[in-house]
C-alpha cells in the first residue's frame, strides 16, 4: 500500500510541478519516477529531504529567473528542468530507495541518500546564489577572474550557499532519525561540500564547453546557442554534459557521508 501511495503522490506532485513550469513535460514523467521509487519504497523521511531539494532548488530557480537572464545563456538549460536534470539530481537517490528497500535492516543506504541530496541541493543553491557574489568568480583550477556563470568559477557566496543548502537536508534528515542526527548533519555538510567541490573542478576541466561563433561567447548549451546559432565544441569530454556533472555531484556526496558514517560510529 505505501508503495502504491509513494507512486500516486510522486505523480501528483510532478503533474503540479509542471503546471508551475517548473518541470518540462519529460521532466515530469522522469519526477513521477524517480519520486514515486523514493516516496514509495523510502517512505516519509526520504520524502521529505527529496521535497527539502526540489521545493528550495525550485523555489530559488523562480525567485531570481530575472536577475539571472543575462548569465542563462551560459548554462546548458533553463530553469524548467527536463528528464535529464531529473535524473542527474534524483536518480541516484532512487536507486539508493531500491536498495533501502531490499535491505530494510541496512542504514547505509539512508545516510547515502541523504549525503547525495545534500549535494545536489548545495550545487544548485550555489549556482542560483552564487552569482549575486559582489566580485566576479574565479575558476577553482587557477584563481582566475572568469565572467559571472562561468562553469568552474566559485564565489564565497556560492560557498556559503552551499553550507546553507547542505546543512538544512542535514537538519531535515536528522529530524526523522534524532538517534542519527550528529552523523547526518556532517555528513551531509561534508557531502555538499566535497560534491560541489568536485562539480566545480569537472566544470573548469571535463565538462563539454562549446563556442557561439555569432555571440563570441563560450556555453553549455549544443547544439544551438540560445541565439540559434549552432555551437563548436571548445574544450572538455563531448560525453560530459551537465547532467553528468551533477550525476557525479551526488556521487560524491553519497560517499562522503558514509566516509562520515564511517569516521563518527
Amino acid at each position: 500500500m505505501q508503495t502504491a501511495i509513494g507512486f500516486i503522490l510522486g505523480a501528483i506532485i510532478a503533474f503540479l510541478a509542471w503546471r508551475a513550469r517548473s518541470l518540462s513535460r519529460s521532466g515530469a514523467w522522469a519526477a513521477a519516477l524517480t519520486g514515486g521509487l523514493v516516496f514509495g519504497l523510502g517512505g516519509l523521511a526520504w520524502a521529505a529531504v527529496l521535497l527539502t531539494f526540489f521545493i528550495s532548488s525550485s523555489a530559488l530557480s523562480r525567485m531570481f529567473a530575472r536577475r539571472k537572464a543575462r548569465v542563462e545563456e551560459k548554462y546548458a538549460k533553463g530553469s524548467q528542468r527536463d528528464w535529464g536534470q531529473v535524473l542527474a539530481n534524483g536518480g541516484l537517490g532512487a536507486l539508493l530507495a531500491v536498495a533501502n528497500w531490499l535491505l530494510p535492516d541496512q542504514s547505509w543506504p539512508w545516510l547515502a541518500f541523504t549525503g547525495a541530496m545534500a549535494a545536489v541541493t548545495a550545487d544548485t543553491w550555489a549556482t542560483e546564489l552564487g552569482i549575486f557574489n559582489p566580485t566576479p568568480p574565479r575558476l577553482i583550477t587557477s584563481g582566475k577572474a572568469v565572467e559571472r556563470g562561468t562553469s568552474g568559477g566559485v564565489t564565497l557566496l556560492g560557498y556559503l550557499a552551499v553550507l546553507g543548502g547542505a546543512a538544512l537536508v542535514g537538519v531535515v534528515a536528522a529530524i526523522f532519525t534524532p538517534n542519527q542526527a550528529l552523523i547526518l548533519i556532517v555528513g551531509a555538510i561534508a557531502g555538499g561540500l566535497m560534491g560541489s567541490t568536485v562539480d566545480s573542478i569537472l566544470g573548469a576541466t571535463l565538462q563539454a564547453i562549446f563556442y557561439c561563433p555569432a555571440c563570441q561567447k563560450e556555453t553549455e548549451r549544443h547544439p544551438n546557442h540560445s541565439c540559434g546559432t549552432p555551437t563548436i565544441p571548445r574544450r572538455g569530454l563531448r560525453w560530459m554534459s551537465n547532467d553528468w556533472v551533477n550525476f557525479l555531484c551526488s556521487v560524491i556526496g553519497a560517499v562522503l557521508a558514509l566516509v562520515v558514517w564511517g569516521f563518527l560510529t
